[in-house]
């Protein structure tokens, strides 16, 4: 569906695919204020809208209009007057968000008639932090703006979210982000980028990996996962290399927020002291945090795929190859498919739904996916 709503080109852009946005974007740019929360899935383009409302917002008033809405859009941006939070594991460091934010929301604009504070991935805030933010959604300066951006809303306090105007962005379709990856100029053929759009659930940085030399290891390890059990195989645990994967996506998210840490600290001059020491150990913290995280995200994703690899086993036993979503891998899906019961596979599929939902409690990622392959061994084998 094309929208008429018309909106400036950065924008435009990053709204493409949601007419409901756009709308909800035009009536901000008419009457800003003072507290947005952008809300949907991943990948739906929420931190892109996020930037290019704030860039139009210090363009409005600034000397240079388009000097500041170049400036803004850079990233990361060199204006004085945008404030852009990412967190550095999996939880804001309460003392960043006091003083990035809160405190510096008070302090009037370096050049123009405003500020703008986006805190990405907002429900990573502590509680003590969301608190902390009250007075400012409140009472903010009438140059101050907040953008909170989440894909998670549901762990945001509610009090946090009532002062807040709600922009929704819807997850996208398949063609959506087909098209993004084709504009993006993804070096891939054109069914592997097919199917990275129909398996990545409407979240374009998925798409985007599941097309990396990452993405399809991951990719062929579930489907090996798969294959083992079909053939009664596992003796070999062919989970381990998802989760040798999965530590290894821990790790280095660990060490990316010590190294950001570690800039933030000598970019505030600290490196002694209490305040020194004290952000060292939530610097530590948020890096064992983004660790487990990144680790858990990526066993995930992986079962994810092996649920993919078993409904499209499904559809093949049932004669309907047009309804699979890993069509770039036919000929191994053909012989994979050869002799599947086609209710068992769907069978086995909702045991992968199951193991993902347990994951999101204290279960042994190992026990778990060795007894999922097991039970999913027993479905396609048994006579």
């Amino acid at each position: 569906m094309t929208t008429t709503v018309e909106l400036p080109e950065a924008l435009a852009e990053a709204t493409e695919h949601q007419p409901a946005t756009r709308v909800a974007l035009a009536a901000a740019l008419a009457a800003p204020s003072h507290a947005y929360l952008f809300t949907g899935p991943r990948g739906a383009g929420k931190r892109a809208a996020a930037r290019a409302l704030a860039a139009e917002l210090l363009a409005g008033g600034a000397p240079d209009p388009d000097d500041a809405r170049r400036r803004a859009l850079a990233h990361p941006s060199p204006h004085p007057d945008l404030v852009w939070l990412d967190p550095p594991g999996a939880q804001y460091l309460v003392e960043e968000v006091r003083e990035r934010v809160i405190s510096a929301s008070a302090y009037r604009p370096f050049e123009g008639e405003r500020r703008v504070f986006v805190i990405a991935a907002a429900e990573a805030m502590a509680e003590e932090s969301q608190n902390a933010l009250l007075k400012t959604l409140e009472e903010p300066a009438e140059f101050a703006h907040l953008i909170l951006v989440s894909s998670e809303p549901e762990a945001l306090l509610e009090t946090v979210r009532s002062r807040c105007q709600r922009v929704e962005f819807a997850a996208l379709g398949a063609e959506a982000l087909e098209s993004a990856l084709a504009e993006r100029e993804v070096a891939v053929a054109g069914p592997e980028r097919e199917a990275a759009a129909r398996l990545a659930a409407g979240d374009l940085e998925r798409a985007l990996f599941l097309v990396s030399a990452e993405g399809r290891e991951l990719r062929s390890g579930a489907e090996a996962c798969v294959r083992a059990a079909r053939q009664g195989e596992l003796e070999r645990a062919p989970w381990s290399a998802v989760l040798v994967a999965a530590d290894a996506a821990g790790k280095k998210a660990g060490e990316d927020v010590r190294r950001v840490a570690t800039e933030r600290a000598e970019e505030a001059g600290e490196s002694e002291g209490p305040s020194a020491r004290r952000r060292a150990r939530e610097a530590e913290e948020s890096a064992r945090r983004a660790a487990r995280r990144a680790r858990t995200e990526a066993i995930d994703l992986a079962l994810a795929l092996i649920g993919a690899w078993l409904r499209d086993l499904a559809a093949c036993a049932d004669g309907a190859p047009e309804l699979v979503l890993t069509a770039d891998r036919s000929d191994e899906l053909t012989a994979d498919a050869e002799g599947v019961d086609a209710r068992r596979a769907r069978q086995a599929g909702e045991l992968v739904m199951d193991t993902r939902r347990r994951l999101t409690v204290n279960v042994s990622e190992e026990l778990a996916l060795e007894a999922l392959m097991y039970r999913v061994e027993y479905l396609l084998t048994k006579r």
